[in-house]
């Protein structure tokens, strides 16, 4: 895709301060002033709902014009706030004030800093002016990626924990770090509020460029969204301030921090201490692969009489990796734990390579990667404080990529690379393609139940139960290019230009990176499109609920009694490394089983159907899981073996 900027104006992004409403003076006049007015709660939240609604079309009363008997006033037809269009959200930004989104590649952060601030802005969309698309946008440039003040602070903290000096990273150039524009997301302006504000919660982005025609019209942010359809005397003036500010102005002197919610509190009690991961591997081949490689599309197609098993014909590859590498300070050593999935594209097929080569190349150069930089790192530590810091995930993949490429190894396949740091208890990991992350925890039961409620839309889900149920805690985000195309790593014998459209080749630089924080019990899944293009992620959770209950690390769903005998030393991490293989080989063949059952939509079934392709039943693929589970302490400590009571 190839954006510009419109020659149309934009004004302030909406994170900055722009136009205050004096509280300050206000609120010294107000304390002046006796009695204060106190006004009635309930009533002014029914007054600003209304508020809300109306805002939806702007100048419109309180008393409707042309409401029917009954309707409180109200006009038919009435629009809610979440149904306005984003390009009259854009069209109201644009109408109160200019400032211009947008910074040069080539500019520093010092720079990017500066017009932060100065123009209020959360995002800017990054151009080369070296670069044009026509006459008509020489001096504006071409559009090339995006930043925001996010960015910036991820650009700072990572190089002062890089032992950085701060005019070292002022003079970085913001194209370094930018988000390349393949991978902005955005929107389009007959899009929603709605749909926009889903968007960006799912995602966690917090602005979206609004694209038109090839051109960017502008961003919009959440707080544009909130502001829409409030006019000037709504946001400043005395009444306004008396009846949304001049009783939450202020904290006393004696306000502190509330406690930690109960049952948060014998977790947070073990934050100080490691935690570890004991890792088991579960791989099944396509059913209807043959020894020869091949691959049959149906039963017919595949001959013999019972189905594939040998995971040697698997396209899906694996690493695991448990190494110790030296602290920030190189006191002593950690545990960090590294894991990886890759599934091969079988149409390599169609001309005559082999679709395992890719993969498997690619998960063994990460382990050996993995490898020479954790003894080269034990002999230089001391003297380079560059071998006391973690290498990431998307760096491992770059780096082994670069390899399969040079030793020109034809295919694709996409990649799934994390490591689990048992000192921060961090999950980091970068994901290209469709394969992906899930963890699972224990939540209370009334928490999950409302989660329920709001997801349903039901009210009869009843409380009072004590018990904790696994839920999925985190999904990790996919890159497709469109259904049942995922992005891939790939090499044909030759760079790809990555502009030119049609192809589905991406460098790991654009991986979707996340780090996410796990707690003592957790339990990680990292697959490939195998396990959830055929079994729902609920149907994931119940059956690793089932495997804690069946290995007693939790009866009954009751999380207490586990908790109790973590505070007494009983891990059971013997026992969860020994048995965690076990679920990893479930969940690989409840894949299977769903994937040759016709008579039940998969969510790939589901989903095709979504996309106007006409699908039923599983999804036979090959199908691999890295399963993992959090522990207290090492599979090779005996201490607390005994299952809890």
């Amino acid at each position: 895709m190839t954006a510009s900027l419109s020659t149309m104006p934009m004004p302030n992004n909406g994170e900055g301060n722009g136009g205050g409403n004096g509280i300050g003076s206000i609120g010294g006049t107000a304390a002046r002033s006796a009695p204060v007015i106190r006004h009635n709660h309930i009533d002014n939240a029914l007054a600003d709902e209304r508020e809300l609604e109306d805002r939806a079309e702007p100048g419109r009363g309180d008393e409707a014009k042309g409401g029917g008997p009954g309707t409180g006033g109200r006009k038919k037809g009435r629009r809610k706030l979440s149904e306005v269009p984003i390009a009259e959200v854009l069209k109201a930004k644009h109408t109160l004030r200019w400032v211009e989104p947008v910074i040069t590649k080539d500019a520093t952060v010092r720079e990017a800093v500066s017009v932060c601030i100065e123009r209020g802005l959360s995002g800017m969309m990054v151009v080369d002016k070296s670069d044009r698309i026509s006459e008509a946008t020489r001096e504006r440039g071409r559009v090339v990626g995006m930043t925001t003040s996010r960015d910036l602070l991820r650009v700072m903290a990572a190089g002062f924990k890089e032992g950085k000096t701060a005019d070292d990273l002022m003079d970085v150039r913001i194209g370094e770090f930018m988000t390349p524009i393949s991978q902005v997301i955005y929107a389009r302006p007959e899009e929603t509020i709605g749909m926009c504000r889903t968007v960006m919660a799912k995602l966690g982005v917090k602005c979206l460029p609004v694209l038109s025609n090839g051109r960017v019209e502008g961003l919009v942010t959440a707080r544009d969204m909130s502001e829409f359809g409030l006019e000037a005397t709504e946001r400043g003036g005395k009444k306004n301030y008396l009846r949304h500010v001049s009783e939450r102005v202020g904290l006393s002197s004696n306000t502190s921090m509330a406690e930690p919610p109960a049952y948060l509190r014998t977790h947070l009690a073990m934050e100080s201490r490691a935690h570890y991961v004991n890792v088991g591997v579960g791989e099944m081949p396509h059913p209807f692969k043959t020894a020869d490689a091949g691959c049959g599309m149906n039963r017919r197609d595949f001959g013999p009489k019972d189905y594939s098993t040998d995971p040697d014909l698997s396209e899906d590859a694996h690493f695991v990796s448990r190494v110790e590498v030296p602290d920030e300070v190189g006191a002593e050593f950690r545990f960090v734990t590294y894991m990886g999935v890759a599934d091969g594209v079988g149409s390599w097929r169609e001309y005559g390579v082999d679709p395992r080569d890719f993969s498997h190349k690619l998960m063994e150069e990460c382990k050996n990667i993995l490898k020479e930089t954790s003894a080269t790192a034990r002999g230089n530590y001391e003297t380079n404080e560059r071998y006391r810091r973690l290498i990431m995930p998307k760096d491992i993949l770059s780096k082994a990529y670069d390899r399969v490429k040079a030793d020109n190894v034809i295919g694709s396949s996409t990649a799934c690379v994390g490591l689990f740091d048992c000192k921060s208890h961090q999950l980091h990991f970068a994901n290209l393609g469709d394969s992906g992350i899930v963890v699972l925890r224990h939540i209370d039961s009334d928490n999950a139940r409302r989660a329920l409620k709001r997801r349903s839309g039901t009210a009869n889900v009843k409380s009072g139960s004590n018990k904790s149920e696994l839920r999925v805690a985190f999904v990790s985000q996919q890159q497709l290019r469109s259904f049942n195309h995922p992005y891939q790593l790939g090499w044909t014998g030759e760079e790809l230009d990555q502009e030119e459209e049609g192809h589905s080749f991406k460098n790991p630089t654009e991986s979707c990176t996340t780090s996410i924080h796990v707690r003592r019990g957790d339990i990680i899944l990292m697959a490939t499109d195998g396990l959830f293009d055929n079994v729902d992620i609920d149907d994931i959770a119940q059956v690793a609920m089932k495997w804690e209950q069946d290995n007693g690390f939790v009866r009954g769903g009751d999380v207490s009694a586990r908790e109790k005998r973590w505070s007494m030393g009983n891990s059971m991490s013997l026992l969860s490394s020994e048995a965690v293989p076990e679920l990893a080989a479930t969940l690989c063949e409840k894949a299977r089983e769903l994937s040759l059952d016709n008579s039940v939509d998969s969510p790939f079934a589901v989903l095709a159907k979504e996309n106007d392709i006409m699908w039923s039943g599983g999804m036979p693929d090959d199908c691999t899981v890295v399963a993992m589970h959090v522990v207290g302490k090492l599979s090779d400590d005996t201490v607390g073996q005994v299952p809890a009571s």
